[in-house]
């Protein structure tokens, strides 16, 4: 009879040794499973208007700026680019490196700012509501979407936790609509749960010419593509976001899309990888720009860098680093861009620099 109580415990205790660590897991991926952010195919979200009428022929600047939540500036590494962090070390320094991109955006006032990675309650940038502050320092109207929506992200340690994260446009023109629409998702359960679910954030601003309207919109598409993937999630996104620009360019109006591509350019050469074990990103597709379209970037600087590391020793200084050129613009036939420039922020508040366009509608 003991023998036999010892034996079935023999057998009991390791079952559950392993079991119950292996049910809990199946547990905790069945609730992200139950409140995974599920959203529609096409959705209005909130936005404020500005009073600024826009009109036809006049000069106008924007800029386009993945901030990287406030949390990926030079003395930040990202552990899915090769390093070990997921978060910054503290609030005070999220609040460092947002007062910074406030700075450059305040010293360069572009008409139209895109931003990408903008946090609104994530524990990552110590729920900093980041898109209310960008709001209120700017004074223009505004839109967010989301394009990362996670009660809890489980990688890596300590976890990130709480994701609200998403794309914003800010403007002091007349707006008269916001609206998400998704992307496709290239991941499937039970990576999805946890994972981004990436979208455009479209903006129309009413267009006019000789005191009057015009009847025709400047249509704003801000986005963020997919970074961590194969490689069939970006060239998916790039499909569906060209279908949508060409249906707009079809009515007549006029169409910006920018934002963070994680695509190279085509023709552009420059920052080759040096680094062939670390992040690398896809190339964009030239038949995008038949028809009299446009890619807009400036490939003189660079707009991203390797998160490997932190940004601050010698090989940053002197610039011996991975950098690429994946953030810039597409612009529809009807528009003539004036000029582009990477303004230089030297890395210092985020993993990316600010890309700066003027343009005219015509």
């Amino acid at each position: 009879m003991i023998f036999t109580m010892k034996r079935r415990l023999f057998i009991i205790i390791p079952a559950a040794i392993i079991g119950i660590p292996v049910l809990c897991v199946v547990l905790f991926f069945l609730f992200l499973t139950i409140v995974e952010y599920r959203p529609k195919p096409i959705e209005d979200v909130p936005y404020t208007t500005g009073n600024e009428m826009l009109v036809r022929g006049k000069p106008v600047s924007i800029m386009s700026w993945n901030i990287g939540y406030a949390g990926l500036g030079k003395d930040e590494d990202f552990f899915m680019d090769g390093g070990k962090k997921g978060h910054p070390d503290s609030k005070a320094v999220v609040e460092g490196y947002f007062s910074g991109i406030k700075q450059t955006i305040g010293t360069h006032t572009p008409d139209i700012l895109f931003v990408q990675e903008i946090d609104i309650k994530s524990a990552r940038s110590y729920k900093i509501n980041q898109v209310e502050a960008m709001k209120n320092f700017t004074g223009k109207g505004g839109s967010f979407a989301y394009n990362y929506n996670c009660v809890f992200v489980p990688i890596p340690f300590p976890p990130m936790g709480r994701i609200q994260s998403g794309v914003s446009i800010f403007t002091n023109f007349e707006t008269t609509s916001a609206q998400r629409r998704a992307l496709p998702v290239p991941f499937t359960w039970p990576t999805r749960v946890a994972n981004l679910k990436r979208c455009i954030l479209v903006t129309r601003i009413p267009v006019y010419e000789n005191g009057g309207a015009s009847g025709k919109e400047l249509v704003l598409a801000n986005f963020h593509l997919e970074a961590y993937d194969s490689g069939e999630g970006k060239i998916a996104q790039t499909k569906a976001l060209k279908e949508f620009l060409d249906s707009e360019y079809a009515k007549g109006n006029y169409v910006i899309a920018g934002g963070d591509f994680n695509q190279k350019f085509p023709g552009s050469e420059a920052y080759p990888v040096i680094s062939p074990d670390g992040w690398i990103p896809g190339q964009l597709d030239p038949s995008i720009a038949e028809g009299g379209w446009q890619f807009v970037y400036d490939d003189s600087k660079p707009t991203c860098r390797s998160l490997e590391a932190p940004y601050n020793d010698a090989k940053a200084a002197a610039h011996d680093w991975q950098y690429y050129v994946i953030d810039g613009f597409i612009i529809s036939p009807n528009i003539d861009k004036l000029s582009v420039n990477i303004i230089d922020a030297d890395f210092q508040h985020s993993d990316h620099n600010p890309v700066y366009m003027t343009f005219e509608l015509q």
